[in-house]
């Protein structure tokens, strides 16, 4: 081995506020289930999830029943119908988007014969445009209310009739953690062509353990995709993130593309835009949605919500001139006036138009956030 200088070991007392990010460590029993995994050559070998994980793996080598699992059981969290269900795991909560974006622009042209305006906000993650830009879509930007929240009557008024819509809705916005109104913005587009994806890589991890599981039910909202991060609220140790949609829409899809590309090296069109994809993260991830594990999240889910309350409380108290605000009861952002930049850097928070915010995470235990608190009384 050579002589490089390893970086210092992670910790999770690290004072680290201001980012999405679980620095709790996973559960003996996730070493123990990778431990198995290795055992078997996962991790070991050269496994691949090249393709569609329904359709027959092109290499021997593969974790695609492990995928299907992960899809199954977070689809039931999100109420989808299992007989109407598709997905993956994804390399990240954009690269989730990208797949939504390019199969709602393939499914509503091939369908109605005519490509979709997409429709955003501008507290969407700036993973959108960029998206947008690189599938050539044509783009407005829809207001927002005071909070960050797509102000439906605005999208009312911008969407052009002679085209299908193609809709971008935020369940957690990157920095003032808006949630935008999925029941209002399904009336409005009911009576058009639309798809509507919802990017819910903050909040979808932790919601369906909640009161508001309700905002991502997918048979009452009715949306189209969902995007997931897994290395968010759940504290998967690296990137990774879940894209779920309707197994009729993936079908139509399918089709549609399948007639435009060839892939006759994976033996299917395979339906994901990367071609070699991560087995090892499947398989890993699969420990998150055991019986265990789902108890240790909801109670992560409860917990964060409730010193989520807590903190906004005791800043409106302490500092009621950083004018704290919190954009919905369903977020775990608390976002204020810029606090200084001894404050900022020391709990590394994100800043942004003067202001920053606080991401309440389960490793943001209450002693953590009083020393914050402390911290902006003695600035």
């Amino acid at each position: 081995m050579d002589n490089a200088v390893l970086p210092p070991r992670a910790s999770k007392a690290e004072p680290m506020l201001g980012y999405p990010i679980n620095l709790n460590p996973p559960p003996p029993g996730f070493a123990r289930w990778r431990r198995r995994l290795r055992r078997a050559g996962i991790g070991i070998l050269a496994y691949n999830n090249g393709g569609n994980p329904y359709a027959q793996a092109p290499v021997p080598h593969h974790t695609h029943p492990f995928e299907r699992r992960v899809v199954a059981r977070c689809g039931r969290l999100y109420g989808f119908p299992a007989d109407d269900l598709w997905g993956f795991v994804s390399g990240s909560g954009t690269d989730s988007n990208l797949h939504a974006l390019h199969l709602g622009r393939t499914w509503l042209q091939d369908r109605y014969g005519v490509a979709p305006r997409c429709y955003f906000t501008a507290e969407a993650h700036y993973s959108i445009p960029q998206l947008a830009d690189l599938l050539g879509l044509e783009t407005a930007l829809v207001a927002t209310d005071a909070d960050g929240a797509m102000a439906p009557a605005d999208l009312a008024r911008r969407l052009a009739h002679d085209r299908p819509a193609l809709v971008v809705a935020t369940v957690g916005t990157t920095f003032r953690g808006a949630v935008d109104p999925l029941p209002a913005i399904g009336r409005i587009l009911a009576n058009m062509p639309h798809f509507l994806h919802v990017d819910a890589a903050a909040f979808g991890g932790y919601l369906p353990y909640t009161a508001f599981a309700h905002l991502l039910w997918q048979q009452t909202v009715n949306f189209d995709s969902l995007a997931v991060s897994c290395h968010k609220f759940f504290g998967f140790h690296s990137p990774a993130g879940l894209f779920l949609t309707r197994r009729s829409l993936f079908d139509a899809y399918l089709a549609a593309a399948g007639r435009r590309h060839r892939a006759e090296y994976l033996g299917h069109f395979p339906g994901t835009l990367s071609c070699s994809r991560d087995a090892v993260k499947p398989a890993e991830f699969l420990y998150y949605t055991t019986p265990r594990m789902q108890a240790r999240l909801a109670a992560d889910a409860r917990r964060i919500l409730g010193d989520t309350a807590w903190l906004l409380a005791e800043l409106e108290t302490r500092r009621p001139d950083l004018e704290p605000r919190r954009a919905h009861p369903a977020s775990n952002v608390i976002w204020f006036r810029h606090p200084g930049e001894t404050v900022v850097r020391r709990y590394h928070l994100a800043c942004q138009d003067g202001h920053a915010h606080v991401v309440v995470m389960p490793h943001a235990h209450r002693g953590l956030l009083t020393r914050f608190l402390d911290d902006l009384e003695r600035r």
